[in-house]
This record gives structure tokens, C-alpha cells and sequence, in this order.
């Protein structure tokens, strides 16, 4: 397996458009923006996957989401890494193509920068085995658990923001 750090990636401006490209330790630590997809997964009862984040993480580990994802590598689209982070970090294949919702520039205030966030649902009603690497704990949850724990449990602060936009957009 690649060091996660030497994977390279676009490197964006605040309108989103390429002006680079770097290894994505070097993106972190400067700072740049890149780019970044967030997955909400339902299953057949409408409940969302939730894990917690493996503690080698790069960034937040051993912190809960409510979305699988990652980030987008150079060249790829969107729609491309969306798909394929689903895949992986769900441990399936032939998930149908994540749906795109909205995207939004996150701020991580020094963590790592600032990232575009292209937010997307899928469903899956495929047995997943997520991958170690990245998923230390995970369960599907219905919705109104996770909305219950949003004030208990550590979770990913972009993860919390897009999650935030995501109930806005609903009512």
C-alpha cells in the first residue's frame, strides 16, 4: 500500500479550479485547498453508516463520521472519487454511482488547510466489510441515533459541517 502522504493531488484556488500539484502530506502542511468527497451511505432501512476513524489517520483520527470519503486524486472528478472512496472504505463493489448533492469550501482552521467538499448519498444494501485502515468501528445507524450523538461523541469537524448543511438543505 502507497503512503497515504505521497498520493499526490490537485492542489485549488477558492473558485475550485486547479492551479497545481502536490504530495498530499506537503498539501496539509502548507495548507493548501484540494479536494475532498463526503458520502452519506443509507442501507435498506434508511439507517446511515457510522464509524470511527482508525487512529493512524493523517488527519482526525480515532474520531467518528457520519460519512465515508476522502480525498479526490489528481485528475480524477468528483463523481469518480466518490464512487471509489465508497467502495473502499465500505469494502463492496458495484455500489450504484453516489448522488451528488452540494459542494462547499471547508475551512479546518490550521489543521490541514481548506478543502472543497463535494457532499453525495448512496445506498447500499450490500454486506460491507470495511477496510481496516480506515474504519476501526462502524454500525448503521438510524437517523435519529446519530443526531442523538452528535453532542457525545468526537466527530470529524467536516464531517459535522457537511452533516450541518446536509439537515439544512432538508428542513
Amino acid at each position: 500500500m502507497t503512503n497515504p502522504a505521497e498520493e499526490i493531488l490537485d492542489v485549488v484556488d477558492e473558485k475550485d479550479e486547479v492551479v497545481g500539484l502536490a504530495p498530499r502530506g506537503e498539501v496539509y502542511a502548507r495548507g493548501l485547498i484540494h479536494r475532498c468527497t463526503f458520502i452519506l451511505v443509507r442501507d435498506a432501512q434508511d439507517r446511515i453508516f457510522v464509524h470511527r476513524r482508525t487512529p493512524g489517520k493523517l488527519v482526525y483520527p480515532s474520531m467518528y463520521d457520519m460519512f465515508v470519503g476522502g480525498v479526490v486524486g489528481a485528475g480524477e472528478s468528483y463523481d469518480d472519487a466518490a464512487l471509489r472512496e465508497a467502495e473502499e472504505e465500505l469494502g463492496v463493489s458495484g455500489l450504484p454511482r453516489p448522488e451528488p448533492l452540494f459542494r462547499f469550501l471547508h475551512d479546518s482552521g490550521g489543521v490541514a488547510g481548506k478543502w472543497w467538499s463535494a457532499v453525495y448519498e448512496v445506498r447500499c444494501d450490500l454486506p460491507v466489510r470495511p477496510q481496516v485502515e480506515e474504519v476501526a468501528w462502524h454500525a448503521f445507524l438510524p437517523e435519529a441515533e446519530v443526531v442523538a450523538r452528535l453532542g457525545e461523541w468526537r466527530w470529524v469537524p467536516d464531517g459535522l459541517a457537511a452533516y450541518g448543511r446536509l439537515r439544512a438543505r432538508r428542513g
